[in-house]
Parts: C-alpha cells; structure tokens; sequence
C-alpha cells in the first residue's frame, strides 16, 4: 500500500448502498455500475456547532461546549445528459420525500484505478436540482447539478473496501 496523495481528478460516485463495499477484485467493475459521470463532486464534510460559555470567576478562558452536528449537502455536477435518471430521483422526492431516500457513495480512485478512499453517505435526498447556464457566445458543456441532503457520512477504509467480512460490512 502507498501513502502517496490521491489524485482527485478519478472518483466514482453510486447510489447502490453496497457499491462501496465491494471486494477489490469486483471493485473494478465500478465504472459499468456508477451512477453517472460527474465533472465535480463538493461538499464531503460537517461541522460541529459550538457554543461559548463564560465561567464565572475564571477569566483566563472560555468554556467550549457542543451544541449539535450537522452534515454539508453533496453537490453533484455533470454535463446534461439526456438520461433522466438524476431529475426523476429528485421529482420522485417531491411527492415522496421518505421513499426517494438513497444510500451512497463517493470514491476516490488510485493512480492504477484501484478505490483509493470512499465515503458512504446514508439517507440521500435529492434536495436542490440546478439546470444549466447557457450563453449563445460560449462554447461550453451545459451543467446541471444535485445537491443531495443526507443524514450522515460513514469513511469507508481502503481495509474494509477490500474485506466485505468487516465489521462495517456486516452492520449492514
């Protein structure tokens, strides 16, 4: 195994709860699954809200107690296709919010196209669909984007992506 940098011009990203548990022998075949080809993936990250709380009589610092977690919105942006695969899901939620829910995946993939890192996210909803900007004096692909609302990232190690029998897997 190499500790050098992963590149993050190769990722995948699914929306099959198992894809990113996979052995790596069918972690390959990744790319004939994957839900689409995406030009951009932002917004893998949370934060910890926090709340300040002076003691009384102790002037040398500040009490920093947490209040609550929240999760960033993944953002999915990729060339307009003429597959509707990603508006049906997002129109599917607006009549159905609880049944539109998905379980995912962001992988990042090696040098030699071996899943390098992944990220599990549970409970997607497609919150926010974004058509594209168009402009008659340029010649640029037409963008649309997805920002998917989730309940919670998992990071998945480059271990258990090639060892379905661990613990994480077997939760499942």
């Amino acid at each position: 195994m190499t500790l050098d940098p992963l590149p993050k011009y190769r990722f995948l990203v699914t929306l099959d709860p198992g894809d990113a548990y996979l052995p790596s022998a069918q972690a390959l075949l990744l790319p004939l699954v994957a839900s689409g080809a995406f030009q951009e993936v932002t917004g893998l990250g949370a934060q910890l809200e926090v709340t300040s709380y002076p003691e009384g009589g102790r002037n040398d610092s500040v009490h920093q107690l947490p209040l609550r977690h929240s999760w960033n919105r993944i953002v999915l942006k990729r060339g307009v296709v003429r597959d509707p695969g990603l508006w049906a899901w997002y129109q599917a939620g607006l009549g159905d919010s609880l049944g539109a829910r998905r379980d995912g995946a962001v992988i990042v993939l090696g040098p030699d196209g071996i899943p390098g890192a992944a990220w599990a996210f549970h409970g997607g909803l497609a919150a926010k669909w974004s058509g594209p900007d168009l402009h008659a004096e340029q010649n640029a692909v037409a963008v649309e984007s997805l920002e998917l609302a989730h309940e919670g990232l998992t990071k998945v190690l480059q271990d258990t992506v090639a060892n379905p029998l661990s613990p994480l897997n077997r939760r499942r």
